[in-house]
């Protein structure tokens, strides 16, 4: 006999546990969904990394996956071959009564099994948190083939929301993305205690990036951003924290690192790595000035975690980033570093502007990207797709 709390599964590439935007946000999703006891969610992803699916207050339904398939193309097919089998298993054994397809590579192994007929009494939604424009021609031509069958697409941002309603016929509603509830209340100490731990001189400003390893990142532009800013005459310290994944990503670490401290010496890089959510919340504390280098981004998590710690946010100009961070005057070009480097020199040379600067950026946290409103958008489309 069924529960009669109906069911939402979500199925994912990755393991929940793994640091990154998109799983975070699935995490607090399912938190939020499991609390309001309306809806009982339950989450298909591969293997966890450092967890166990007993700590988590929803279940969870591990599959085997292949974490280095990207060094070759027979271990993605046949990782993706698998990865098909194991969703219909678990589909099959969950029965829910809505499904929920948090990542475009769990939509196009779902559309192998959906286009053809299977489950299609039960209704799903997929959330796009890249952009349209970021898809392969194949890759968008299997989305498009799947998203016929679905009763909704979910976007982060009203942009990315633009580009999908040129294409499809499937409605879309605008989600703006959220970040773990270990961000939730701001403590006016913070900031003191973070700069004391680490021995922070005087006001000398901290220059912050954060994110995990990927292309999309452009985490070889940082060095150079760096030697901007010092440029401009700053004396700074940069705290870095990198989440890594895969065997390749440990070279990349060690290439930025070297690049910073070729710029501002051993001593001012203030490294972390593979935070928890907890951890992280208190690294923004440390921060100052939270510079994103993405030279593709659909939303910019990050920005809006930076936000809820008071950081002044600054970012480069592509994809959903302007709509999260919302004053151009923030936004900079890769190819012009000296607008950035202006801007951080203006702000530490003018207290009161860079207060203000502070405010503006949390009260556009509270007021668009807590977990509550995020929450609250799941469950109207939820309620508006099951009755």
């Amino acid at each position: 006999m069924r529960d009669d709390k109906k069911k939402i599964l979500y199925l994912m590439e990755y393991p929940i546990d793994l640091p990154g935007g998109g799983q975070e946000s699935t995490k607090t999703l399912c938190e939020g969904i499991a609390s309001s006891g309306e809806f009982e969610p339950v989450v298909a992803c591969p293997s966890l990394l450092s967890t166990e699916t007993e700590d988590y207050d929803y279940r969870i339904i591990t599959y085997p996956s292949d974490e280095n398939r990207e060094l070759s193309k027979i271990r993605r097919i046949s990782n993706f071959v698998r990865r098909i089998s194991h969703f219909k298993k678990i589909i099959e054994e969950v029965r829910p009564d809505l499904i929920h397809v948090s990542m475009s590579e769990s939509l196009i192994t779902y559309g192998f099994l959906r286009v053809p007929g299977f489950f299609k009494d039960i209704p799903f939604v997929y959330t796009d948190r890249g952009l349209r424009t970021g898809y392969r021609k194949h890759s968008l031509a299997c989305i498009k083939a799947t998203m016929k069958r679905a009763k909704r697409l979910l976007t982060t941002t009203r942009y990315n929301a633009e580009l999908w309603e040129s294409e499809i016929t499937t409605p879309v509603t605008v989600i703006p993305n959220t970040i773990s509830d270990a961000f939730l209340s701001y403590d006016d100490k913070g900031r003191i205690c973070a700069r004391d731990k680490y021995k922070i001189p005087g006001n000398m400003p901290v220059i912050g990036f954060a994110g995990r390893i990927s292309e999309e990142k452009d985490w070889g532009k940082v060095p150079g951003v760096v030697a901007a800013i010092a440029d401009a005459g700053i004396d700074f310290k940069v705290a870095l924290v990198l989440s890594v994944y895969e065997d390749r990503d440990a070279e990349i670490v060690k290439e930025v690192k070297e690049g910073i401290t070729a710029v501002i010496g051993e001593e001012n890089l203030i490294y972390m790595q593979d935070l928890s959510q907890k951890e992280i919340s208190d690294y923004y504390y440390l921060v100052d000035f939270f510079i994103m280098t993405s030279c593709f981004e659909s939303f910019g998590k990050a920005a809006v975690e930076a936000m809820s710690r008071k950081c002044i946010v600054l970012s480069t100009a592509v994809g959903g980033l302007p709509e999260v961070i919302g004053n151009k005057d923030d936004l900079y070009d890769m190819n012009n570093l000296s607008k950035l480097a202006e801007r951080i020199k203006k702000l530490t040379e003018d207290t009161e502007a860079a207060m203000r600067e502070r405010d503006m950026f949390y009260k556009r946290y509270t007021d668009n990207y807590t977990s509550d409103k995020n929450i609250e958008g799941h469950l109207r489309v939820y309620r508006e797709i099951l009755g």
